[in-house]
């Protein structure tokens, strides 16, 4: 029969399992949070961005 502590105690984590998931981390996605400052600061989708504050809203 598996004696499951005696594996647990064999057990050592995947290097490559380890450093993928750092890198995951560690990335800058684009989230939904984002995607709406960005169509708050461009309205008319030109790619230019609006000043906050500014009356006529040119950058």
């Amino acid at each position: 029969m598996i004696n499951f502590d005696e594996e647990l105690k064999k057990y050592h984590p995947s290097l490559e399992i380890e450093e993928s998931g750092d890198r995951l981390y560690n990335q800058d996605f684009t989230d939904i949070a984002d995607i709406v400052v960005e169509m708050i600061a461009d309205p008319a989708g030109t790619g230019r961005k609006n000043r906050i504050g500014s009356a006529s809203g040119r950058s």
